[in-house]
């Protein structure tokens, strides 16, 4: 009897179609015409198993079967799409999807924070930049000649560098980093939606004892990040200290431009913070809370965030297809 049930629930879950609205939270109404596709990731990636437009009043009714297993509703709008988990076993009934109007005025979405992590070895000076942008509207910003964000790349790295996006209540993906008319500068096309918006921009430069960059995003709160055994010199920059748990050192930025001598090697992952932890295992990921106040009287978030990049680069690969 319960072989059986079992049975009953997994082919009804499998039979099961999917149906509700596309909302345009800017408007604040329903949004007619907006293509929705149901998709689940498989062996070879992402799998579209349907597609459909919503009605007049927003409506959509997707009558299609799908295995068990984690599905995701992606609607097309504007040039940005909007996706919705579907878990295994929650609701395929009345869900609602939700959308924003597109704009290119910049004000929308501006860089709250950047950070830069740099971590010197024997081989290579790695450095991870992470930049957070803060949309406060009800708008997703977009601007494809001039980039959500831009970065400046030292020459050295020749523009080769791995960008992950991490948008609000959603799955972290893969963006390249496309080459401007200003040299060393690159922008990063992606749709900021409302909310808090993190991109992480790694590469690797020839050994150095020295570094340099610029900030392209005037205003900014930027802050360097060292392992305990590597500390920095020079102007436009200084220590904030060390963070009392792992003794990595904090620098603030103060010029737009900036170039540091580096002392030692040393990278943050020795330190054992976040160690242990399963690529592949989600539900092990460290949970991040970044707040502007936290910058200034706890800095902890900040090397939980750069652990977490470290960490979890497996697993952000393996769902770069997801958005």
């Amino acid at each position: 009897m319960k072989i059986a049930l079992a049975l009953l629930i997994c082919v009804s879950a499998a039979l099961a179609a999917v149906d509700g609205t596309v909302f345009n939270a800017t408007t604040g109404k329903p949004q007619a015409g907006v293509t929705v596709n149901l998709v689940q990731p498989g062996a070879g990636g992402m799998q579209q198993l349907a597609t459909i437009k919503s009605d007049a009043e927003g409506k959509f009714n997707i009558d299609k079967s799908f295995p068990p297993g984690p599905a995701l509703i992606q609607a097309d709008y504007q040039g940005a799409t909007y996706t919705l988990i579907l878990p295994p076993g929650g609701p395929t009934n009345g869900v609602r999807v939700n959308i924003y109007n597109a704009t290119t005025d910049p004000a929308a979405a501006k860089v709250d924070q950047r950070m830069l992590v740099i971590e010197p070895s024997a081989a290579a000076l790695n450095v991870t930049e992470t930049l957070l942008l803060k949309n406060e509207t009800n708008t997703t910003f977009q601007d494809a000649a001039k980039g959500s964000a831009q970065v400046y790349l030292p020459g050295p790295s020749e523009g080769k560098a791995r960008v992950t996006i991490n948008p609000p209540e959603g799955m972290p993906l893969q963006r390249p980093a496309e080459k401007t008319a200003q040299a060393n500068v690159y922008k990063i096309n992606y749709p900021v939606r409302p909310g808090e918006t993190r991109i992480d921009v790694t590469y690797s430069l020839p050994p150095s004892d020295t570094f340099s960059s610029e900030l392209i995003h005037p205003g900014e709160t930027t802050r360097i990040v060292t392992p305990p055994t590597v500390t920095l010199e020079g102007a436009g920059i200084e220590s904030l200290g060390q963070e009392p748990q792992t003794q990595a050192h904090i620098y603030n930025v103060a010029s737009n431009k900036f170039e540091v001598k580096i002392a030692g090697i040393g990278s943050l992952r020795d330190s054992g913070v976040g160690g242990g932890a399963d690529a592949d295992d989600d539900n092990g990921s460290p949970k991040v809370e970044v707040a502007p106040a936290r910058l200034y009287t706890r800095l902890g978030w900040v090397l939980g965030l750069t652990f977490g990049i470290l960490a979890f680069g497996g697993l952000l690969l393996y769902r770069r297809e997801v958005a």
